[in-house]
């Protein structure tokens, strides 16, 4: 018998510290809603009791920096806007993940103009993309699913 089923036996758990760590973080996303335009209906309507995220952890929308590791920007971005996002993104404590909710904040959509950002990716790093205009929260629901394996996948130290 190896020493893991003997400990088992014993009540003792064993895991490792990046387990735990990343089981914490992925099943407790608080969202930092950036809702700049239509898009952000969609994200309300997510948040909504319909469609339970609660069951992933991110029922609660954090309006404070500090206490979210999650910023969703739903709709398009000016150029002035894109500056108080970023200060808002900087002062998110690490580790931290973005969602460019729609065609518009992923490519700038169908304003093509001087005054909006094409795609928050020009001053976000962003991890996932939804398209659509709006997207539906199913897609919203998707993409959360998405950086939770993410996380879930993550080390704490590079691994060879």
């Amino acid at each position: 018998m190896g020493i893991e089923k003997a400990l088992a036996k014993q009540g003792y758990l064993l895991s490792s510290v990046d387990f735990l760590t990343n089981w914490a973080r992925e099943n407790s996303m608080w969202p930092m809603p950036m809702g700049l335009a239509c898009c952000a209906i969609e994200m309300m309507a997510f948040a909504g009791p319909k469609y339970d995220v609660s069951r992933f952890g991110s029922e609660v929308f954090r309006f404070s920096p500090r206490q979210a590791d999650l910023m969703i920007v739903a709709g398009w971005t000016t150029y002035k806007m894109s500056h108080a996002i970023k200060r808002i993104w900087d002062q998110m404590p690490d580790p931290k993940w973005c969602i460019a909710m729609g065609a518009c904040a992923s490519t700038g959509g169908m304003h093509r103009v001087y005054g909006v950002v094409q795609g928050v990716d020009n001053f976000l790093p962003v991890d996932v993309y939804i398209p659509g205009c709006p997207p539906r929260p199913e897609a919203v629901i998707h993409a959360l699913q998405t950086i939770q394996e993410k996380v879930r996948t993550e080390h704490s130290v590079l691994q060879d």
